[in-house]
């Protein structure tokens, strides 16, 4: 699982992640929640140690990311959909990616196959659309075959097959036990898709446990009228019970 402790990042003046605590347990889709700016690719960042916090921890499976010997194997993540060299072909792409993380080969064509891009394995990275590059991104955070699988945004580009494809691929690789954190802003997509939620705001948290508790507590009749009501200006501090670490068990 996913474990965060009172994470704080500043850049210089400005406070992007404000005493963050949270935790994202195995076996479920939990959904990454927040309006623009309020800290979740930052929050993102930490966990995978691309930026260093001023204060606090996070943990993956009980280890900070740095410590992963092979990290790809216990992490994939997929935060920017076009992280390639635009020259090097799918496939040379995922073998660099392979070959890095002590992966084995066959894996490539396997991943290659599961995000449906073998008949564009050999084209050049940079000449694929916007759907496709997604599709790499997704298959470069599979390659591994990671117990936790981080997305960002994971839908943008991709057409309504496309749409339900990640849903289902979400939702069982959850069921085979793994955790999935995944942000997005189509609200009535990740509806659809996540069993627990994690909204922040400016930084803080705002709430965090079972999308069904949330709603039914915070009467809601949908995510985005929960999201719209917790995150509007004149929002009241949330309910403690809404942000209450939840049982490791």
């Amino acid at each position: 699982m996913i474990e965060a402790h009172a994470l704080t990042k500043r850049y210089g003046p400005i406070t992007a992640v404000d005493q963050l605590s949270f935790d994202v347990r195995p076996g479920v889709v939990t959904g990454f929640l927040g309006p623009n700016g309020s800290g979740k690719s930052t929050t993102m960042r930490l966990i995978l140690g691309l930026d260093a916090a001023d204060h606090g921890t996070v943990k993956v499976a009980g280890r900070a990311y740095h410590d992963l010997p092979f990290p790809l194997r216990e992490v994939g993540a997929l935060l920017e959909a076009k992280a390639f060299y635009p020259g090097r072909s799918a496939r040379a792409h995922l073998q660099a990616l392979a070959a890095s993380n002590a992966i084995a080969p066959s894996r490539v064509d396997e991943t290659l196959q599961t995000v449906g891009l073998q008949t564009a394995a050999n084209r050049k990275a940079g000449q694929l659309s916007l759907g496709m590059a997604q599709r790499l991104g997704i298959a470069a955070a599979l390659l591994g075959d990671p117990p936790v699988l981080i997305l960002d945004e994971p839908v943008n580009g991709l057409d309504p097959e496309g749409i339900r494809w990640i849903r289902n691929l979400m939702k069982s690789l959850a069921a085979e036990g793994r955790t999935v954190l995944v942000s997005s802003h189509l609200l009535a997509e990740l509806a659809q898709t996540a069993d627990d939620v994690v909204l922040i705001n400016q930084g803080r948290l705002i709430a965090a446990g079972p999308m069904a508790g949330l709603l039914e507590r915070s009467q809601a009749s949908s995510l985005e009228d929960f999201f719209l009501g917790a995150t509007s200006p004149g929002a009241q501090s949330p309910d403690p019970a809404f942000t209450r670490p939840r049982s490791m068990s």
